[in-house]
């Protein structure tokens, strides 16, 4: 626990089957946890075992320096069988401006700093902190480092099937993360033995049991092999963390990530591509996992990446945007771009009237709803229908595509309150009700009527106009809808 979970429910947690709890005290020597106090004796007053923990920046001050922080601000212990060691997290360096993953130490000085901070936490309290770390960052930033095997571990390696590769020195762990979702609050982990283990733990009168190492995922392998045939995605900046959704992993880069599962294989997102699939919410969203490396080399330079749910397109033009749900058929298949509406210009819509959803594109529009089905509207008939208040006036959703090669050029386009028709020379015009039902009487626009030149114009509620290239037709609730021809 930390900051971020603010007023912890401990009873919920316990009643999820908590039995212990570390919460952050300090970072550096600038940073205590406003809610460690509240925290800390919250989950004391359901019956926890609790420990206090410190977020190392090792490049900012002595180890020695930071552990008296921690202690100063909570972070001691005593025997009472209820207080769990103090915690050090060394692990990824967060913050850029601090260097790299690694914070610009060498693995000695790293080891070093470790030490000072052990040895200073031992002599204040007569015990060794328990380490935090994950196998990557432990053996890519101390070098492998085994000084510190007699220390207590706790390893964080995100999946369901174990916990995977030790860092060196380390055969088993005393702690497992298993995942940063847990059913009530913060990061889950786990002890692997009894509680009565837990409580000989914490008064430090037995060692823990340390598990066999388990293998890794088939993920760290397959991640691995995508990183070397994936340009432009630099250097790692996190470990291998499991406990996706559907048994997932994903590895971070400095210019993008990998995700993986065994459905999917392993693969890249980064680019413009990646944000678009965040605002969907990543494997949680709509979208699932990418399926697919992205492909690039589309029409105006663009790139599209497959995902399980639908496909994000990305142009120099237009931005990255996903298709799925209704619009991306009507749309067209993976690599489209080249077609009259271009590529999309933002993301899907819904909420409409009849629960209906839109997408922009460049060069029109995709309308969708339930029992009509998706179809676009672009040009002269999608301003037309625009003037009519789109779905929520009288010709509500289009129910097909725009069927051109009428005569004269013409095209026109069916919705389910009517129609409308665009020709060179007299533009795009609705026709509807029992007007349109008498000009298609005359035979449309192949008739003596020609096209409507005109939208209907109701001069009262008994009284409706439309002017066509041959003529009118008026409607009257007596005479109907009347053709009158021009001499």
């Amino acid at each position: 626990m930390s900051s971020h979970q603010l007023t912890v429910d401990w009873r919920a947690a316990w009643n999820n089957g908590a039995r212990f709890a570390y919460v952050k005290a300090t970072e550096a020597t600038s940073y205590v946890n406003p809610y460690f106090n509240p925290q800390y004796r919250g989950s004391e007053s359901v019956g926890m075992l609790r420990g206090a923990y410190h977020f190392a920046i090792p490049n900012v001050s002595t180890g020695a320096q930071q552990a008296n922080y921690l202690i100063n601000n909570g972070g001691g212990w005593s025997p009472d069988g209820k207080t769990l060691p103090p915690l050090l997290d060394v692990e990824y360096n967060p913050y850029p401006s601090l260097g790299n993953s690694c914070y610009n130490m060498s693995a000695t000085q790293m080891v070093n700093w470790i030490k000072d901070f052990s040895r200073t936490v031992y002599n204040r309290t007569g015990r060794l902190p328990m380490i935090y770390t994950t196998a990557d960052w432990w053996n890519t930033c101390t070098g492998s480092s085994r000084a510190f095997a007699d220390h207590p571990l706790h390893i964080a390696s995100y999946n369901n099937s174990g916990a995977g590769r030790m860092p060196a020195g380390w055969t088993g762990y005393d702690v497992w993360q298993y995942t940063e979702h847990g059913p009530v609050v913060g990061d889950w982990n786990q002890w692997p033995a009894s509680i009565n283990a837990l409580q000989a733990f914490a008064r430090n009168n037995a060692a823990s049991p340390a598990p066999p190492t388990t293998p890794a995922s088939p993920g760290v392998s397959a991640i691995a092999a995508a990183a070397s045939r994936t340009p432009g995605l630099g250097a790692t900046t996190t470990g291998v963390v499991c406990g996706l959704v559907r048994g997932g992993c994903y590895q971070k880069f400095q210019g993008g990530d990998i995700r993986w599962t065994s459905a999917t294989g392993a693969q890249p997102t980064k680019g413009g591509i990646r944000p678009a699939w965040g605002t969907t919410g990543y494997e949680n969203g709509r979208l699932g996992y990418p399926t697919r490396a992205e492909e690039c080399g589309l029409t105006g330079g663009g790139c599209y990446q497959r995902y399980e749910g639908g496909d994000i397109h990305w142009a120099p033009a237009s931005g990255a945007h996903p298709t799925s749900g209704g619009s991306r058929p009507a749309w067209g298949h993976p690599g489209s771009g080249t077609g009259r509406l271009g590529y999309p210009t933002g993301s899907e819509v819904c909420g409409l009237a009849g629960g209906g959803c839109y997408q922009k594109f460049q060069g029109g529009d995709i309308h969708w709803a339930p029992g009509v089905g998706a179809h676009p509207t672009r040009a002269g008939i999608r301003t037309a229908w625009a003037n009519t208040g789109y779905e929520r006036g009288s010709l509500r959703y289009p129910t097909g595509p725009e069927v051109c090669g009428l005569v004269k050029g013409g095209c026109y386009q069916n919705f389910q309150g009517g129609a409308i028709t665009w020709a060179p020379g007299v533009g795009a015009h609705p026709t509807k009700g029992a007007i349109r039902t008498a000009w298609a009487n005359t035979g449309y626009e192949t008739g003596r009527l020609g096209y409507p030149t005109s939208s209907e114009n109701c001069t009262t509620t008994t009284r409706c106009t439309q002017t066509y290239e041959g003529g009118t037709i008026t409607w009257t609730p007596t005479t109907g809808a009347t053709p009158r021809y021009n001499r």
